[in-house]
């Protein structure tokens, strides 16, 4: 059983479409997260909304997102605009008797918030490890690390994890009963992602092997 608190929801993370697949463990939320590579970042810029798929790395209930210094998304967020990340992973296509009931199986995590930017210079070296880890783990320690230049280029923001949801479904189509006699073929589509064979960079001298750290990842 999970020791982390449950999901506390607001006005604006009560899931009330499908409230029956709607997760209130905070372990599932940590889950989703910690699964993903890539999230949506939507914030409203002047009159109108903008979602931009964005990099991101969990710590306990901080979200760290990085990008561009000059990117109007997260200048908008770190001036203190209300913004929503969303993390998706589609895990089947649910084929259904009648075409209303199609639908995927999918888990999704929706955090609302105001996005705090960091300027600490420890939190952004700890915010950058943290993303860094997530997408490449091992990669941090093993390379060099960011430069005067390339950190003042890079904004970092941090998302409390206080308002959220998650919302899961799993499982075969909900067919109406009137039509579970009709001879057409209904279930699920499984789809996944699969980690290839590394290829490595032209570039590189001689002899230089593919680390451990990423061969683990095809396990």
């Amino acid at each position: 059983m999970s020791t982390a608190p449950p999901l506390s929801p607001t006005a604006r993370s009560t899931v009330r479409r499908g409230a029956k697949r709607a997760r209130t463990d905070r372990a599932e939320l940590y889950a989703v997260l910690d699964a993903g590579l890539v999230g949506h970042l939507g914030v409203v810029l002047g009159d109108a909304p903008v979602v931009l798929p964005t990099g991101y790395g969990r710590d306990g209930d901080t979200l760290y997102l990085h990008g561009s210094t000059g990117a109007a998304t997260l200048r908008a967020a770190a001036a203190g605009a209300p913004v929503c990340f969303t993390v998706t992973h589609l895990d089947g296509v649910v084929y259904a008797r009648s075409a209303f009931h199609h639908s995927v199986n999918y888990r999704c995590a929706v955090v609302h918030g105001a996005a705090r930017l960091v300027t600490d210079p420890g939190e952004r070296l700890h915010g950058f490890e943290v993303l860094t880890e997530h997408l490449a783990p091992g990669s941090w320690s093993a390379t060099r690390q960011p430069d005067r230049k390339e950190l003042a280029a890079t904004a970092l923001l941090a998302l409390d994890l206080a308002e959220a949801s998650v919302k899961v479904r799993t499982g075969p189509p909900g067919d109406d009963e009137a039509d579970l006699a009709t001879p057409v073929w209904a279930g699920v589509l499984p789809l996944r992602t699969i980690v290839g064979t590394p290829e490595s960079d032209p570039l590189l001298p001689e002899g230089v092997p593919v680390p451990e750290r990423v061969l683990s990842r095809q396990v």
